[in-house]
């Protein structure tokens, strides 16, 4: 088995082709912070570790290449906005196979928020998938907003080398909001 060090990115594509009409923005989001001169973002990509995958790739294929990647991550970034679907979609097998058979430790990253400090109340943004294994106590997550700092320090923290995760409702503390620049 590969050396699991890398960062996983999960997002709904919203069954779009074109990737500015989906969650794929979020997930370009965290490239350009990576990528950005100057931005103190490090991150292993767990897509650029397996062969490339087109939209019109077939299912099978898709998941040989999910599984691969999870194999090799240390961690799950979920991105969940006011798009993501119930049911329906890759997000939901990528859950389901992070938790059920990787074990991986989970943040879930809200769009539009600057605090997230009662995961529960946010349930609605949740795929059937990581509700059920929130709820069956099998998901390990922490729950912030999808901001730079706050991302950069869970994925630091948390992973199946890090810090433990107790249960499927984690989140930080308002002070370290403030810390990681989310609230005034």
């Amino acid at each position: 088995m590969a050396y699991r060090n890398g960062n996983y990115i999960a997002f709904d594509g919203l069954g779009e082709l074109d990737p500015t009409k989906s969650d794929f923005k979020y997930y370009s989001t965290i490239q350009a912070w990576a990528s950005g001169k100057g931005l103190d973002f490090k991150y292993v990509n767990s897509h650029d570790k397996t062969y490339a995958v087109r939209n019109s790739s077939l299912r099978p294929t898709l998941e040989t290449r999910i599984r691969e990647r999870l194999a090799a991550s240390k961690n799950v970034v979920v991105i969940l906005s006011d798009r993501t679907r119930r049911s329906g979609s890759m997000l939901s097998y990528e859950i389901e196979k992070a938790v059920d058979r990787y074990e991986l430790p989970l943040i879930c990253a809200y769009t539009n928020y600057f605090k997230v400090t009662a995961p529960e109340e946010l349930s609605h943004r949740w795929p059937e998938a990581l509700e059920q294994r929130i709820n069956n106590g099998t998901a390990k997550a922490i729950h912030i907003p999808f901001k730079k700092n706050a991302l950069l320090d869970a994925i630091g923290q948390f992973t199946v080398h890090g810090h433990t995760l107790t249960n499927g409702l984690n989140f930080y503390t308002l002070d370290a909001h403030r810390e990681f620049g989310c609230l005034e």
